[in-house]
């Protein structure tokens, strides 16, 4: 098992009237992980459609400990938190760190794979699942 970290920019479209990170941002960088993630070991999005799979988020909070200003150093970290024994549910929990040292939120989102055809919840494909464990504590469940 493996960290797996994405360097983040803030940009101005990302700040809130106060100059702090929007709320909204911080759901929006939790995606970029979980999909920079999938590019990058092989779960592209011509895979996911040639597959007719895509992933569906069921729930999704945030919990907020530390403003994060513009300028501020970011990275998010992503890691499976549990699964269901085939891969067809999952927990994701990101943890978005700023200037090294300071936990300025946690991201914890429950998830499952979608038959783009059929419009129902299915099971992934095997390699789903051998992919995700580089970062998985894979309790299941």
């Amino acid at each position: 098992m493996t960290d797996y970290f994405k360097q983040l920019e803030i940009r101005w479209s990302d700040l809130d009237p106060n100059f702090h990170l929007r709320h909204s941002a911080y759901y929006d960088f939790g995606a970029y992980s979980r999909i920079s993630f999938m590019n990058e070991h092989g779960i592209s999005a011509e895979v996911l459609r040639n597959a007719n799979i895509g992933p569906v988020i069921l729930r999704e909070e945030c919990m907020f400990r530390k403003e994060i200003k513009f300028g501020d150093q970011v990275k998010i970290n992503l890691r499976i938190e549990k699964t269901h024994d085939d891969f067809s549910k999952w927990t994701m929990v990101h943890e978005i760190w700023k200037n090294g040292d300071a936990l300025s939120a946690i991201i914890t989102v429950d998830g499952a794979w979608m038959d783009t055809v059929h419009r129902k919840l299915t099971i992934p494909p095997k390699t789903f699942k051998e992919i995700f464990s580089i970062i998985s504590n894979n309790t299941g469940e």
